[in-house]
């Protein structure tokens, strides 16, 4: 018998699971203040490099100037450090 009927298949793999491209905070340093940021405009930036299910944004690292971010997902903390510097979150 082969060796790949001989070994048990292990774990699950769900055929639904969203993969998001990853953006931390720390990231978004480089844009100007009250810059409107979308998903398109990181990817010309450099900071995603493949579309996948959407962007999702890290709150990793630090940023002190306003910012207009529409994204697909972000996290709590990420969410925080930009509207503590005064900015602004939208969900796509």
């Amino acid at each position: 018998m082969p060796i790949h009927r001989r070994l048990p298949k292990r774990g699950f793999k769900n055929p639904f699971r969203k993969e998001y491209s990853v953006v931390n905070v720390g990231d978004l340093s480089r844009f100007e203040p009250n810059a409107q940021l979308d998903p398109d405009t990181l990817k010309e930036a450099g900071l995603v490099w493949r579309m996948l299910d959407g962007v999702k944004l890290l709150g990793n690292g630090e940023i002190s100037h306003p910012l207009v971010v529409r994204i697909h997902k972000i996290s709590h903390s990420a969410r925080a450090k930009i509207e503590g510097a005064g900015g602004k979150v939208e969900i796509l």
